[in-house]
């Protein structure tokens, strides 16, 4: 027998024993249910295109805790709040870690990124920062100005945009009021001019598509060498982009620094290079550059997404629209831009955004979790070493847990003390423990600011003189704004 068939022969009397091994182990835990290979690859083309809703119709025949097996990656669907409370609260510490997909591997973001590391020292760092420093409310008081500004300029072009009667795409005015919101908050100036117009909202796009495309990769790591989809090697452009961005503004605001006369603006970058020259905790400019591209990435697209599902829902709900204009109007006065500290006197505005982040969750199968250990949740074994989602648009939508779940109703929300700071298990989009994203203080005050403030300066109404009734939910949001 010549070398290669007894390499074959050993490898296949090889995978022969770790399958038997797997069955046997597999027979003394009670691993969840879920469909079978050949019902996954019929329904593929759905579970891209729609995967929490096709994931939400599967947990109706599988149950609310369902596993999915794909080549060597284990999946765990968990669509019950009981359920959830187990993985995010319970078990936190055992389901704190993160599975890290293949394209996080782009200049070793992974070792770097408080939403992929690991439980470590270093995690453990910048999460302080974040909580600490970067999101407490104190920092956020100091920098309200700066969005203040941003929040003038976005009502400014769109008033302009009422007078000359054009339309407004709500995702894409809401996309740039979010980068420059986020930009001015972390280095005082906009990056939609730095990267070009229009250009930074592909990049940011298609990065998180890339984050959330199903990677072959990810579930057969011997393709890793020739990245089949090309997902790292785009997202890998895109970095070098942002970074290129990014590097010019630390190197500008270092030098700044060192001026006799140097005012702090209070802003995002400040903070972090005087975090970085104290000896007790360091932090240095790679880690500063990854950190922004976590917050950047992620907050502008879930937090612009949220707006504008918002204002979806009040547009296809004039009576909830009216509600929302009339306490506006009684508590700030009509035509006004909402201040950030006018929102604890606006319940019902509170209200809108708690019932379309409910419906609509930016993120609405989570952040993937890993499990570090065999652990038992709900009468069953979640394996070792299994990616564990948390489907938040079917808890959003699932008639168990809410009254008339398809309906809009911001009343529900009314007098309740539910919130979305992951305490309340029916409600988490931003995720709960201590893998809750670090920049939910910001987004919900952003969403609060920026709603508040287009429906009170402006009337709005659809193009085409569209009824609401006639709407399609799941297409852009294109209206026109009239001054009120």
């Amino acid at each position: 027998m010549d070398t290669v068939a007894t390499t074959a022969l050993i490898i296949m009397l090889a995978c022969a024993v770790m399958h038997a091994i797997r069955s046997l182990h597999a027979k003394s835990r009670k691993l969840p249910p879920g469909p079978s290979l050949l019902t996954i690859v019929k329904n593929s083309l759905q579970l891209y295109k729609k995967p929490q809703q096709t994931m939400a119709e599967f947990a109706k025949i599988y149950g609310p805790i369902m596993r999915f097996t794909i080549g060597q990656s284990t999946t765990i669907v968990i669509s019950s709040t009981n359920a959830a409370k187990e993985i995010l609260q319970t078990y936190d510490t055992l389901f704190s870690d993160r599975t890290n997909p293949d394209i996080t591997t782009s200049y070793n973001h992974n070792h770097y990124s408080i939403v992929f590391l690991p439980v470590s020292p270093l995690w453990q760092e910048l999460r302080k920062i974040c909580h600490g420093n970067l999101f407490s409310v104190k920092t956020l008081d100091a920098s309200q100005d700066l969005r203040r500004k941003k929040l003038q300029e976005l009502l400014s072009d769109i008033r302009q945009k009422s007078l000359e009667g054009q339309v407004v795409d709500i995702g894409r005015a809401a996309f740039m009021a979010c980068i420059n919101f986020l930009s001015y908050t972390f280095v005082s100036q906009d990056f939609v001019p730095s990267v070009g117009n229009g250009e930074y909202k592909h990049i940011v796009g298609t990065l998180l598509k890339a984050t959330g495309t199903p990677n072959l990769v990810d579930y057969f790591p011997l393709l890793r060498f020739f990245d089949p989809q090309g997902i790292r090697r785009h997202t890998t452009n895109y970095i070098d982009k942002l970074f290129d961005v990014l590097d010019p503004l630390i190197d500008e605001r270092m030098k700044m620094r060192q001026e006799k006369n140097y005012v702090t603006n209070h802003d995002m970058l400040d903070i972090l290079l005087d975090i970085s020259q104290q000896s007790s905790e360091k932090i240095h400019r790679k880690q500063i550059k990854h950190l922004f591209l976590d917050l950047l990435v992620a907050g502008t697209d879930t937090t612009a997404y949220g707006l504008e599902r918002t204002m979806t829902e009040l547009m296809h709900n004039p009576e909830a629209m009216r509600k929302a204009k009339k306490e506006l109007a009684e508590t700030i006065g009509v035509g006004n831009p909402v201040e950030e500290s006018d929102v604890a006197r606006l319940p019902y505005l509170q209200a809108v955004i708690k019932e379309s982040l409910r419906m609509h969750p930016p993120a609405p199968l989570l952040l993937p979790r890993k499990a570090k250990t065999d652990v038992e949740v709900g009468g069953f074994t979640i394996p070792q070493g299994a990616q564990v989602l948390i489907n938040e648009w079917a808890i959003g939508r699932s008639p168990d847990v809410w009254e008339e779940a398809q309906v809009f109703s911001p009343e529900r929300f009314l007098d309740s003390d539910i919130d979305v700071k992951g305490r309340h298990f029916k409600l988490t989009p931003f995720g709960s423990g201590r893998r809750i994203c670090p920049g939910s203080p910001l987004a919900v005050r952003m969403l609060h600011l920026m709603l508040g403030s287009l429906i009170n300066s402006f009337d709005w109404k659809l193009e085409h003189n569209m009824e609401p009734k006639d709407m399609d939910l799941d297409q852009s949001l294109r209206a026109i704004p009239v001054l009120v």
